[in-house]
């Protein structure tokens, strides 16, 4: 995790004798991973965490996926998912394999319960939108491009801003171009969701051997805000709490309120990097794909294609020149802007190239990239390690032609542009 953190009141030394004013111990936790040897926080509770009052299984979690067919790129117009709710329940999966789940949420009801993954780490990036994410942490504030890493084990509740106005005016500060009152979903929130079954953290290379950020990374220790106010709630009553394992959702019930710790310190806790904070890495000629790395896990990675300076040699191609996936199927998530390599791509469209095939820039784009200097595009891509499998509720969204797109027309034209 970035570093070192501790938020409300510790004792001053771990697993010993801290009491409530009423003589009662607080409760320790020793929240961490790898089982003792990964990162981990110590937070103390005025209630027993282990503490449940019912235990019932809710349902399966996982999507279904489609049978095996042709080997081929994808294309999700994932505005087309219009179903919508909270930011758990209300996920719409797109793609996955046994290590992750890709996914989009529509967020435009809070949660009225509160929400723990057990199988692994979280990501949210806030495409549109603002809110508040209430934690066992603390709470912290979202905004459009931000990435929220969730870990493995936090206890936590979305609530996005239901004022048409502060969802406006947070977008507007961050990009003055959408200065237009709301912002796309009024009151609500969008995310791309990824869901892991492993830790998400800062590449290694752009760490020292103390964890500390180098100064080639794209992104440093500023850049990245932590949970602010850690509010203690002694309310008492009954209080959901739903956790994902193994591909079920299951309820707990507690008696008293999930968010009762007094104090943590540690590295393992909630954190968000915005996109536009990660500072893009150039060179004369085009730079390979691992320059945009922002996030990494055992079985994927993350990055970010932010604005940037087109490569500056004077023979330069600045589009990406084809490349075969030898190892890894991309997912693109595209933001916003004009994607220099693509045609007939939206907002909030997803493009999958499998490993196996080669994938590059659409017809009359290298050639078109010729003597640019900037690039506006923003978008957000996981490589995965492993095959990737479409979800069969995505197949409503996709855009049947896009495998075929590179192929010459008659007209020369190619796909209109989105």
């Amino acid at each position: 995790m970035p570093f070192y953190h501790a938020a409300g009141t510790i004792p001053p030394k771990r697993h010993t004798q801290f009491r409530r004013p009423d003589g009662e111990l607080y409760r320790e936790q020793v929240m961490g991973t790898k089982g003792f040897s990964g990162v981990q926080s110590i937070l103390y509770h005025r209630n027993p965490p282990t503490a449940v009052a019912r235990a019932r299984l809710l349902s399966a979690c996982r999507p279904a996926f489609e049978p095996q067919g042709a080997l081929r790129h994808r294309h999700f117009r994932t505005n087309g998912l219009t179903a919508e709710g909270d930011a758990v329940a209300g996920r719409q999966y797109v793609l996955g394999n046994d290590d992750l789940l890709i996914g989009v949420a529509r967020v435009t009801q809070p949660m009225d319960y509160y929400y723990r993954n057990g199988d692994g780490d979280e990501l949210l990036f806030v495409h549109e939108g603002t809110g508040t994410i209430e934690t066992m942490f603390g709470v912290l504030r979202y905004r459009p491009g931000d990435y929220i890493v969730l870990p493995i084990g936090t206890i936590y509740r979305v609530i996005p801003d239901t004022g048409a106005g502060e969802a406006g005016d947070a977008a507007a500060e961050l990009d003055p171009s959408r200065a237009t009152g709301a912002g796309e979903l009024a009151g609500g929130s969008r995310f791309l969701v990824v869901e892991s079954n492993s830790w998400i953290a800062t590449p290694k290379r752009y760490r020292n051997e103390h964890g500390q950020l180098l100064e080639h990374s794209p992104y440093c220790e500023r850049d990245i805000r932590v949970p602010s106010l850690l509010e203690t709630v002694t309310e008492t009553g009954e209080f959901e709490v739903r956790v994902r394992k193994g591909g079920y959702m299951h309820a707990h019930a507690l008696a008293h309120h999930p968010l009762d710790v007094v104090g943590w310190d540690g590295y393992l806790y909630p954190w968000i990097l915005n996109i536009h904070d990660f500072e893009p890495i150039t060179g004369r000629i085009h730079m390979p794909p691992p320059i945009h790395q922002t996030f990494e896990s055992e079985r994927f990675v993350v990055c970010s294609f932010c604005p940037r300076l087109y490569d500056y040699h004077p023979d330069a191609i600045p589009a990406p020149y084809a490349h075969g996936n030898v190892d890894s199927d991309e997912v693109l998530y595209y933001v916003k802007g004009r994607f220099g390599s693509r045609k007939g791509i939206e907002e909030a469209s997803i493009t999958l190239h499998p490993a196996g095939i080669p994938h590059g820039p659409h017809p009359g784009r290298a050639e078109a990239s010729i003597g640019k200097q900037a690039t506006d595009e923003l978008a957000v891509m996981i490589d995965t390690f492993r095959p990737l499998r479409v979800a069969a509720d995505a197949l409503q969204a996709e855009d049947a032609g896009y495998a075929y797109s590179w192929a010459p027309r008659p007209d020369a034209s190619g796909p209109s542009d989105g």
